[in-house]
């Protein structure tokens, strides 16, 4: 990306969180949409890698439904964008309201027992949303990580934004976010991360709808390290304002085994159960770039080569 286009990147972004936080929620949903149907109909490289993630997710789908599915899938994903930029200027009592969770005793009773709480995610609905409901109805800080984007000011942007909703966010560059983490989860507190994506190129295999995509180690380790409990929690929308979430059972730390195959296990299970709510809502899996080993890697790609198309980013 070029100084200019970074420069005109963090601008659009800044005019954003400005703008649609102003306007009424019906006027930001539709414009939402309006946006959405005109990516969509672009069939942009956006687009086109959501459709190809998604026929992963759904193999038997025919053309005309995986067309239906990425139209669906944008529209969930400029949600996810218009609630985030509205966020700062919703009330505690709209935040609160905005969320509901299903089996919300895993995470109650995790806190409640003092030794700390791991919530993995994947890029399902909108994770900034449940965080401040967190922070806001259950009255519960926590600690997040967030990928550097360039310009700085981008980043600094989102940090404060994440800070904003009460938020403790560390970079995801550099080996100390990984023990300030495991301090914050000796002390009873509660971490969350966005995990079904390795940034590092040094994660995971798992086995992810049939094929061989790469997680972050992160989530498995702390737990080891610190004994805290790993919860995996899924989101979706459905056609009300109220975004709906549920928390999974805990990953349990396997009782044999080196430290390295009880990180692939529990990271594995984490796989399977994000896999559960994807495959349950698809279409808010907001996945706009390469996952799978077979597209990372041209060795692994059908015929040899990897798909030339750029990926689209999600902060």
């Amino acid at each position: 990306m070029s100084p200019a286009t970074e420069k005109l990147t963090d601008a659009l972004y800044g005019a954003a969180w400005s703008t649609v936080k102003k306007l009424p929620e019906p006027t930001a949903v539709r414009l939402g949409r309006t946006i959405a149907d005109l990516a969509w109909k672009r069939r942009g490289k956006g687009v086109l890698r959501l459709e190809a993630n998604y026929a992963r997710v759904v193999p038997d789908a025919s053309p005309a439904r995986l067309a239906e599915l990425s139209k669906a899938g944008m529209r969930s994903y400029m949600r996810y964008w218009m609630e985030s930029f509205r966020l700062p200027a919703w009330s505690k009592d709209r935040i609160r309201n905005g969320f509901t969770a299903q089996d919300l005793h895993h995470l109650t009773d995790g806190l409640a027992s003092g030794k700390g709480v791991i919530l993995a995610l994947p890029h399902l609905g909108n994770w900034d949303l449940a965080g401040a409901w967190v922070t806001t109805k259950l009255e519960t800080p926590f600690t997040t990580v967030q990928e550097r984007q360039k310009p700085e000011s981008l980043y600094d942007r989102f940090v404060a934004y994440r800070s904003g909703l009460g938020m403790e966010v560390l970079p995801h560059t550099g080996g100390a976010a990984f023990g300030t983490l495991a301090r914050r989860l000796r002390a009873g507190g509660l971490v969350c991360l966005v995990a079904d994506r390795d940034l590092s190129a040094s994660g995971v295999e798992v086995k992810f709808f049939g094929e061989t995509a790469r997680m972050p180690a992160g989530p498995a380790a702390l737990a080891q390290q610190t004994g805290a409990l790993l919860l995996p929690v899924t989101l979706w929308y459905d056609e009300s304002p109220v975004m709906r979430g549920r928390v999974h059972a805990p990953v349990e730390v396997p009782e044999t085994g080196t430290r390295t195959e009880k990180t692939a296990a529990m990271t594995q299970a984490l796989a399977d159960a994000f896999a559960t709510g994807i495959a349950e809502h698809p279409q808010d899996w907001h996945m706009l770039q390469r996952l799978w080993l077979a597209d990372l890697d041209p060795a692994k790609a059908p015929g040899g080569r990897a798909d030339d198309r750029a990926d689209e980013g999600t902060p």
